[in-house]
């Protein structure tokens, strides 16, 4: 971790906020419930500090077309005090980033157009007040959304996920270089020590940046515990847990980051494989998909549970279980049992993981970055809410929904992930596809987007019910896994 010391009193207005356009929230409602019965809050959701416009305070942009303006941003503390990050409207949630408010939750959209270009999904965290994140302690509990995965074709990740970040977004961390905080959705962190962040704990990732890498890029990376509670599309989903040996936050560079590109991926502080029951590579290809055929129809609104077990069932005690069913149609629905040979379980145990690694003939990085006990400690300290939908330019979704890796033959355990064609997660490729419908009176492809709703946090057994019943359709356009003709990469 690189450090840098400097007088705090240097640094009082660094990382400013814009006053072009005032911070607005759209809403979210949270429900807490136990034995008793379930509550009703209303909370709200932030955009990602990523996504934001970074100028000098007036209308000369900080950072463009993917690189930093290099009289603004010399260096990381010259950029932190020269730029300003902008607030966005509810209307310009909407219009801009596809993001809106819906009855009990959100709608993600995946392209949004203005006059100034194309937007590409959304990341979201949820606040609890306007200067602070909701945090949230998993362990002896459990927690549920509702998805509608419809409009989420092969190549596209809807992202429902808890990552260890900062209550305050990093404010004081920072030692305050960071003036805008949760409210403008600073300090993202994740277990893949992403190196896109434009700004860690208040300074601006310039060293080094490569404008040409997709996404652009800088040396630092930004590390933490991540809990992936729902990665899908209509076609394929996972639960994941992400341990890391370092506690919160942490501001990487060079090995510790793990960086595919150096080959370091098992020598960084994260587990970035991690653990993930993903019922298609699991062997029940029949479970989760389009239609009536599955267990679990994705064409309908789908009530997702998962529950954090604990030694002895109390709140300090160890995680040893995290445990995974859905609600549909008024139904309870068991997770899938594993059905690859020599391996049993239908929930994510250090036993469980430990068989799939072998049988998949993958490097254990889960148990050597602590395992569920890890994960659990993480999840006593406090987590932060994500909800995202996203393209991948690192592995085109295949990990998810396809054959993967590449050079590995589908037949062997473990590489076959989904039913997904290995050539329909090229980012290009899904971007050009919904910009199509965008400028054209086609119905070749309509927009894709994700919905969430019904959060819920609670005492084990207390957070679902029954679910409706809703109208099967004939398959449509989103369950469709080929390339179009008309679009060349």
């Amino acid at each position: 971790m690189r450090a840098v010391l400097l007088s705090l009193g240097a640094w009082a207005s660094a990382q400013q906020i814009g006053t072009h356009e005032q911070e607005e929230h759209p809403a979210m409602a949270l429900w807490t419930c136990d034995a008793a019965g379930c509550s009703k809050e209303m909370k709200s959701l932030v955009l990602d500090a990523n996504w934001r416009w970074l100028h000098n305070g007036e209308y000369t942009n900080c950072y463009k077309d993917g690189d930093w303006d290099k009289t603004l941003c010399s260096d990381p503390i010259t950029c932190a005090l020269n730029c300003h990050m902008e607030g966005n409207s509810e209307e310009s949630y909407k219009s801009t980033y596809g993001i809106k408010a819906i009855e009990d939750g959100v709608e993600l959209g995946f392209v949004t157009t203005t006059k100034y270009g194309s937007n590409y999904g959304s990341r979201v965290y949820m606040l609890d007040d306007e200067n602070n994140y909701q945090m949230f302690k998993l362990k002896n509990r459990e927690f549920t959304l509702t998805a509608d995965m419809k409009k989420m074709p092969c190549g596209l990740n809807g992202a429902v996920y808890f990552v260890e970040m900062d209550a305050d977004g990093g404010k004081a961390r920072s030692g305050g270089t960071n003036a805008a905080g949760a409210k403008y959705g600073t300090g993202y962190c994740d277990a893949q020590c992403p190196h896109d962040m434009k700004f860690m704990n208040g300074k601006a990732n310039t060293i080094g940046w490569n404008a040409s890498h997709d996404p652009p890029i800088g040396s630092w990376g930004i590390c933490c515990a991540e809990m992936d509670i729902w990665e899908a599309n209509s076609r394929a989903t996972a639960y994941t847990p992400h341990p890391c040996s370092i506690t919160g936050p942490y501001v990487c560079s060079g090995t510790e980051c793990g960086d595919n590109s150096a080959d370091e991926r098992y020598d960084g502080v994260c587990d970035k494989d991690g653990c993930d029951y993903n019922h298609y590579r699991l062997g029940d290809k029949e479970y989760y998909g389009r239609g009536r055929g599955f267990t679990v129809d994705s064409k309908k609104k789908v009530t997702v549970v998962t529950q954090f077990i604990t030694e002895g069932n109390t709140d300090d005690g160890d995680l040893i279980d995290i445990r995974r069913f859905y609600v549909q149609d008024g139904r309870v629905i068991p997770n899938s049992n594993i059905s690859i040979a020599g391996m049993t379980g239908d929930s994510v145990t250090d036993a469980t993981c430990a068989a799939m690694k072998t049988a998949f003939g993958d490097i254990n990085d889960f148990a050597r970055k602590g395992g569920l006990k890890a994960m659990g400690e993480a999840l006593q300290r406090g987590m932060v809410l994500v909800m995202s939908l996203w393209d991948d330019s690192d592995a085109n979704m295949l990990w998810l929904d396809a054959d993967y890796p590449l050079d590995k033959d589908p037949s062997f355990p473990g590489v076959n992930r989904g039913p997904c064609r290995t050539d329909t997660g090229v980012p290009a490729y899904l971007r050009e596809k919904q910009l199509v419908q965008r400028f054209s009176r086609s119905s070749l492809y309509p927009r894709a987007r994700v919905r969430y709703s019904k959060i819920k946090v609670g005492t084990l057994g207390s957070t679902f019910g029954a679910g409706g019943d809703e109208e099967d359709e004939d398959d449509d356009i989103y369950g469709d896994d080929r390339r179009l003709n008309e679009v060349h990469i």
